[in-house]
């Protein structure tokens, strides 16, 4: 199949749902070979047949995103089946929403190893092979948690702040090697993320939250930027937003 990211290789983590999954139909339907990192191997082997449908290929790494091992199997994967890597998705993620009182260090350690720990190993082992080829696109999936903050999730906030910092300070860290850095920054999205840990699955059918395809849109034109251009941070706002 012919489309705009004919012939690229993109890494997408947490893509057994949700964004995860929304982005990695979007870039295979343009033609991207991916590479799905998760921890539910019957879920990545259902998603490597409708990406087939697609006439894309895709190949899976089974792990978790918070271990070295998986970000190093992922690159390891990438490179054998794609020969390159052109795209990385940081996508896994987690929220646990509480007061700061009711927030234990497990908690803590949890958002933050889920939400920062991953996006740094796999951008640091994928950033080796961008450079020697001159070029690529990491993006961070971080959220409007990571603009503003929110009573309820100062923790949750603290780590998607981090995501945003991490992707303006590696934007100008490589872009003189012909890397684009970052970060996409939806507000609520209708996923099974942070269900049962301070959303509701009736809550969630309800809300007028974004739906997964919309940030995949987002994801999608961040990765087909011309050559001359980069995409530092999109932010995203439902249209049902209270005025």
């Amino acid at each position: 199949m012919a489309g705009k990211l004919t012939g690229k290789v993109a890494i997408i983590t947490g893509a057994s749902a949700g964004i995860g999954k929304a982005s990695a139909l979007a870039l295979a339907a343009e033609g991207a070979t991916i590479i799905l990192a998760a921890r539910r191997a019957e879920r990545l082997e259902e998603l490597v047949a409708e990406i087939e449908k697609l006439g894309a290929k895709a190949a899976i790494v089974v792990g978790d995103a918070r271990e070295e091992k998986t970000a190093l199997d992922a690159v390891k994967t990438a490179l054998s089946f794609g020969g390159r890597i052109d795209i990385l998705l940081n996508n896994a993620g987690m929220g646990i929403y509480k007061n700061l009182v009711d927030t234990s260090l497990e908690d803590y350690d949890t958002m933050m190893d889920t939400n920062f720990r991953s996006g740094f190993l796999f951008t640091r082992y994928v950033v080796p092979e961008m450079i020697k080829q001159g070029s690529g696109t990491v993006l961070m999936l971080s959220s409007m948690a990571g603009v503003y903050g929110f009573a309820g999730e100062a923790v949750y906030c603290a780590t998607k702040f981090a995501q945003v910092g991490f992707a303006q300070a590696l934007d100008r860290e490589l872009r003189p090697h012909g890397i684009k850095v970052g970060a996409i920054c939806p507000g609520g999205v209708k996923t099974e993320f942070a269900i049962g840990t301070g959303r509701t699955q009736e809550g969630v059918d309800k809300s007028g939250m974004l739906e997964p395809e919309d940030v995949a849109g987002a994801v999608l034109l961040a990765c087909t930027q011309s050559p001359g251009s980069r995409i530092i941070e999109i932010q995203m706002r439902t249209m049902t937003e209270a005025l």
